[in-house]
């Protein structure tokens, strides 16, 4: 009797796993196939599958908007984001977790606490700041807005994480004499690689896929990121839903496979994380 509910339940857990999964994966592989259909099929019918596989969608895309340009622009921000937000934070976190200074706790709280602003709380600030700095319409000017905006996430993260590294290796390395800076980057960090994938992978997932300070803080080609290409296929007169699919295709991909690829050592740095909490 035991066996055959323990049996039950185990096709229950395999029938919900397989309905999240058909649940997630619907949207991508919706706007993929509607990437391959005609506009006409399209409006016909939201579900169906393309008459014909055709790259035309794919062309239009690439020559109704600049996406190569914003392609490039996105993935350089990403990068130097990721990269700075990463480098910054892991010095921050590691000492939050390690070291006892007066206010600590009030400014790690304060740090925390950023995590629950609206972004449109931000925008006229963060405007102001940007113009008056004269970054406006630069990368420059973006990428320091999205490590900015990424900081406290990658805090909280990279905070949990070094607190899991044993504080042994921290002591050992003091009798050897490696001073602080040595012991820093010569042990915690090569120690600590799930928790600043994890940091390293929200933060350009966060960077890559933002659109309000893009199009608030950009207006011209040279500095515009990839979801702002999106508004070339709409306007009140046209629609060219094949484009645009197509679009969103090309513009996707990056995320998914990035994810795809380090998404081990992302669950394993939060799960690591939860533990030690």
């Amino acid at each position: 009797m035991t066996k055959t509910i323990l049996g039950t339940l185990g096709v229950f857990k395999y029938l919900f796993l397989a309905l999240a999964v058909a649940v997630a994966l619907f949207p991508l592989v919706w706007v993929f196939l509607s990437s391959f259909r005609t506009n006409a099929e399209i409006l016909s019918g939201a579900i169906g599958l393309p008459s014909t596989f055709s790259f035309i969608g794919y062309r239009q895309a690439l020559e109704i908007s600049p996406i190569i340009t914003y392609f490039f622009n996105s993935v350089i921000i990403a990068a130097f984001t990721t990269l700075f937000n990463v480098l910054f934070v892991a010095m921050a976190a590691y000492v939050f977790a390690r070291f006892t200074f007066r206010g600590k706790n009030l400014l790690y709280v304060i740090l925390s606490l950023s995590l629950i602003i609206p972004m449109t709380a931000l925008i006229h600030p963060v405007y102001v700041i940007v113009h008056g700095m004269g970054l406006a319409d630069t990368r420059t000017g973006l990428i320091l807005v999205y490590t900015a905006l990424n900081l406290p996430l990658s805090l909280l993260v990279l905070r949990t994480s070094f607190q899991s590294v044993p504080r042994g290796l921290e002591e050992a390395a003091s009798v050897d004499g490696a001073g602080f800076v040595r012991t820093f980057f010569q042990i915690i960090l090569p120690c600590n690689k799930a928790g600043l994938v994890c940091a390293a992978i929200l933060a350009f997932l966060g960077s890559w896929n933002e659109f309000t300070f893009a199009l608030i803080l950009t207006t011209s080609h040279s500095a515009r990121t990839l979801p702002l290409s999106f508004a070339y296929f709409t306007s009140q007169f046209s629609f060219n839903y094949t484009a645009l699919f197509a679009a969103i295709t090309m513009a996707v991909i990056p995320s998914i496979a990035v994810f795809a690829i380090f998404q081990e050592r992302i669950v394993s740095s939060l799960t690591a994380g939860a533990m030690k909490e």
